[in-house]
């Protein structure tokens, strides 16, 4: 984290360009996700074959996710999200390449690029945007996941339109590479150098070993539990939900298409009215609460005869999977060392929506798709018990559920002065709980 307090319009600058840098992932993840039937017919791939080529966005993720840590520890937030912006863009573009010349290979390099990117840039974000809370004293990660929601919806609407029009892939995607382009440059030139770099320190071990250590912490491993079980919510709705109306409930294409749009916008929903949320309720019971929801409409989508009520229900799924990233990451940017738990955390987070749905799909093979979601139904109810360790490290008058202004946790403890009166925040100073110093970086 930063050692010195910033004045509020450099913050307002650096929650902006965090907002647009997430903004623009989502567009560009949209883009090309709403545009696969055409890069399937290019490549002629069948169905066995494309979920090969589809192994390129695991295995850059994967990468991206297993090395963003050390990365952020290495060279700083702003360098790690600037290197993960580039393979975002490289990958759109290549995957347009690809479509364009027919190649199989060179969509799955595309797609591998992306996924690196993506899994690169976004551990730094959420890193940075806990930092941004603890400067502010007030929730962020909620609306800047929100932000990657919106983008999503912007993009398939543009990839629609140009599917509609018969814009060749190639186009569409680079015009959406040079406009993400920019925008990425402008955005990274906006947030603070060094933030999240930490020198190594005589006697503590690096690498693997030093991720590894972070989840000796009780509180991080209940944390990465939370994370999981909702990100496992999100992610299977994001991969199975058209099919499971098609193939779970007999509804046509159109539908599955609309009941997922509906989804997304659930979820968007529920990301930007979460701060609202957590001043009033807190970030322990917002997390119960979002298990209950999201429980909900699993089980009435899973054991519903009727395609309308399994349809509506999933406004239910979406809003209560939509908290359960942001809060639990702010919640793990309060442990003792906020860096390295963030990352830890939001690590979890995206292993649960890698693994997930190929697990779902094994699953799904054999009891079908309604029946793989019980699973994921089961994971999500344990959040109900897990979900207390989101409840503040400090003693003393904050307690559960108060209605003091502490957003999903990462901001309930400023280790500096709050803005004055009058600034943003506008909560009266208090001191730091401990000297910032006293976290190399």
């Amino acid at each position: 984290m930063l050692s010195t307090p910033l004045p509020a319009p450099a913050i307002r600058r650096w929650r902006l360009s965090l907002f647009v840098f997430m903004l623009l992932v989502g567009v560009s993840m949209s883009s090309w996700i709403v545009r696969t039937p055409a890069v399937r017919d290019a490549i002629e791939a069948s169905t066995a074959q494309m979920g090969l080529v589809l192994l390129g966005l695991s295995a850059g993720s994967m990468s991206g996710i297993l090395s963003s840590g050390a990365a952020v520890r290495r060279f700083g937030g702003r360098n790690t999200m600037a290197a993960g912006g580039v393979l975002v863009v490289a990958g759109v573009l290549v995957v347009g390449l690809g479509s364009e010349s027919a190649a199989a290979p060179v969509v799955a390099l595309g797609l591998a690029l992306f996924g690196g990117g993506g899994g690169l840039s976004e551990i730094a974000v959420n890193i940075e945007g806990a930092d941004v809370e603890r400067q502010l004293g007030r929730s962020v990660l909620p609306a800047l996941h929100g932000c990657f929601s919106a983008g999503t919806v912007v993009g398939a609407l543009a990839g629609i339109l140009c599917t509609h029009l018969r814009v060749p892939v190639l186009w569409h995607l680079a015009v959406v590479a040079v406009l993400a382009s920019a925008a990425f440059a402008w955005a990274v030139r906006s947030i603070p150098t060094g933030n999240g770099r930490r020198l190594a320190e005589p006697g503590q071990g690096g690498g693997f070993r030093a991720q590894l250590a972070v989840w000796r912490d009780t509180r991080v491993l209940l944390l990465g539990a939370v994370v999981l079980a909702l990100a496992l919510a999100e992610g299977s709705a994001n991969d199975w939900l058209p099919l499971i109306m098609v193939d779970g409930h007999g509804t046509g294409q159109t539908v599955g298409s609309i009941v997922f749009a509906a989804f997304a916008a659930a979820m968007t929903a529920g990301r930007f009215a979460g701060a609202a949320l957590l001043a009033r309720f807190g970030a322990v019971r917002v997390l119960r609460g979002s298990a209950v929801v999201s429980a909900a409409g699993l089980a009435l989508v899973v054991f519903s005869p009727s395609p309308a009520l399994a349809g509506a229900a999933v406004v239910l799924w979406g809003l209560g999977a939509s908290l359960g990233f942001p809060v639990t990451i702010s919640a793990a940017g309060e442990s003792e060392d906020p860096d390295a738990a963030v990352g830890a955390v939001a690590t979890a987070g995206y292993l649960a929506f890698l693994a997930g749905p190929p697990v779902l799909g094994f699953v799904g093979e054999h009891v079908g798709l309604r029946g793989a979601m019980v699973l994921v139904l089961v994971v999500v109810a344990t959040v109900v018990v897990t979900s207390g360790a989101a409840r503040p490290r400090q003693s003393g008058a904050e307690v559960e559920g108060e209605k003091a202004p502490r957003p999903g946790g990462a901001a309930a403890v400023v280790p500096w002065p709050r803005p004055g009166p009058g600034e943003e925040g506008g909560q009266p100073s208090r001191p730091p709980k401990r000297p910032p110093c006293a976290m190399p970086r």
